[in-house]
């Protein structure tokens, strides 16, 4: 169930994230509680990961993917351009966040 919640709190981090832009500094009513409450809810699940998952594999997974999901909907709905050298890093991620869970023990299998 802890991948179920991460994976949840990711999501709503990265909506949350993506409303910010959307937010214009919290003068648009709807993107500014998609903020509020993603940002709520991805910390809360968050909490609930953090039982059993160590904090550092827990924020790794959560950063690493956030960053590669906030990245490819600002490709999609901002329309912003990645360059090689953006793409090849986010790659390298997407692998350290697989070795992680893959071959750690820190990581409860």
């Amino acid at each position: 169930m802890v991948y179920v919640y991460l994976a949840i709190a990711i999501v709503a981090e990265v909506a949350a994230t993506s409303a910010l832009k959307a937010s214009e500094e919290f003068t648009k009513l709807i993107p500014s509680l998609i903020v509020v409450i993603g940002y709520g809810l991805a910390f809360y699940l968050l909490t609930l990961v953090l039982r059993t998952m160590p904090v550092g594999i827990a924020y790794a997974i959560w950063s690493g993917l956030g960053i590669v999901l906030v990245a490819i909907v600002g490709v999609v709905v901002y329309r912003q351009v990645l360059d090689l050298p953006a793409i090849v890093g986010m790659l390298l991620i997407v692998v350290g966040v697989i070795i992680i869970n893959v071959f750690s023990r820190t990581v409860g299998h």
